[in-house]
């Protein structure tokens, strides 16, 4: 898949004003067509778990409830045995886990997201999702399809540049030879779900396809973890016969070795580049602008990560620093609504290795103000994006 050299802003719905998908998305989408912006990029549309997390929800199929605008409104037989006839793989899973109004709330959420995502096509704005690799140890998933996870490890990573004791996720890791089976039935249904909702879409964790790190389940972090073998190509070839080419951005940071690189290039698939990390280390680092491919997606700043204004304390400024991703040889530059906004270290969305205080980061009415957008518009133009 090639990129075409464009824009966007990354906005996850739960940081707009209201946190729903309400006048003020539609506002917000304005906002990015007057600014030029080709993509509006949110984080995962599952429902969060208790911390609020969308990485480790309880189901990898269904749209989070809270972003209804209109929680009560009328849903009939009909639309449910419509909806429950084209997504029998997984809401049976959903509603035995959720229960009452489970299938109705998807059947609204259908509504509100179509008629966003048509309006925001209408002006030029597509929509990049995100995949999260993994799922809750406590979901719909799990509880519907237990013969698909491993038992006595879980989900984490190892340490590095984002926690130095690693990331103890704490999510069931799959069973590898289960999935390959059934010709990765489960994955195949997951992206074709993902495509119903998004244009694009960022695969959380990418390096975990090649090799995943596996914790004992009673460890306190993920220092004393292993490397074991993912599924590799054969995934994502399974994916492909069935649904065509995939619009996928692999998310190939943190401790990366050549084998995930040989195998994000043999899918053709876009990377990502980080500008926090672009002004130190070897001559051969990927995020040093000079380094940037032109199949890539660069960003100035990521949800895991500070800000721009709280990684550089001022130095750069967030607009030289968005300047740079815009003249980046990487096809589409990505730039969080708080580096737009300049804004510190209190409005950073998420610190990797910790579970409470995040994904709280919300938008003021107004802030996203013309005279912002204007400059991104002239940003954009002057350098062909």
């Amino acid at each position: 898949m090639r990129l075409e050299r464009s824009a966007g802003i990354l906005l996850h719905p739960t940081s707009l004003p209201s946190g729903k998908l309400d006048r003020e998305a539609y506002r917000f989408v304005d906002w990015l067509a007057a600014a030029g912006q080709s993509w509006w990029q949110v984080l995962p549309l599952g429902p969060p778990d208790e911390f609020g997390s969308p990485y480790r929800s309880p189901s990898a199929f269904a749209a989070s409830p809270e972003l209804l605008a209109r929680p009560r409104a009328r849903v009939t037989s009909r639309e449910i045995e419509l909806f429950v006839a084209r997504h029998s793989f997984w809401i049976g899973d959903w509603e035995r886990f959720a229960g009452e109004d489970a299938i109705a709330n998807q059947v609204r959420f259908e509504r509100e997201w179509t008629a966003l995502r048509e309006y925001a096509a209408e002006r030029g704005v597509r929509l990049i999702g995100d995949l999260p690799i993994y799922v809750s140890p406590a979901g719909a998933d799990v509880a519907g399809r237990p013969e698909l996870f491993q038992h006595g490890d879980v989900a984490g990573a190892p340490p590095d540049a984002l926690s130095a004791t690693g990331q103890l996720w704490g999510n069931p890791l799959y069973d590898w030879p289960v999935h390959r089976a059934s010709g990765y039935l489960w994955w195949r249904e997951r992206f074709r779900r993902t495509f119903e909702l998004v244009d694009l879409c960022r695969v959380d964790h990418f390096r975990g396809f090649v090799s995943y790190w596996a914790v004992p389940e009673r460890n306190k972090t993920a220092l004393r973890g292993r490397w074991r073998r993912g599924p590799g190509a054969d995934l994502f070839h399974a994916v492909e016969r069935e649904l065509g080419d995939l619009p996928v951005i692999a998310e190939d940071l943190g401790r990366i070795t050549p084998a995930v690189y040989r195998l994000r290039d043999e899918l053709g698939l876009p990377g990502m580049v980080v500008l926090l990390w672009g002004f130190g280390g070897a001559r051969g680092n990927p995020h040093r602008p000079e380094n940037h491919r032109r199949n890539a997606v660069v960003y100035t700043s990521t949800h895991d990560t500070d800000t721009a204004a709280g990684f550089f304390g001022g130095s750069p400024s967030n607009w030289q620093l968005i300047e740079t991703a815009y003249a980046s040889p990487a096809a589409l530059a990505i730039v969080p609504a708080q580096d737009v906004l300049g804004l510190g270290s209190e409005a950073r969305m998420n610190r990797p290795g910790t579970a409470r205080g995040n994904w709280e980061w919300r938008l003021e009415p107004g802030r996203l103000t013309p005279a912002l957008a204007s400059r991104l518009r002239e940003l954009a133009r002057a350098h062909s994006r």
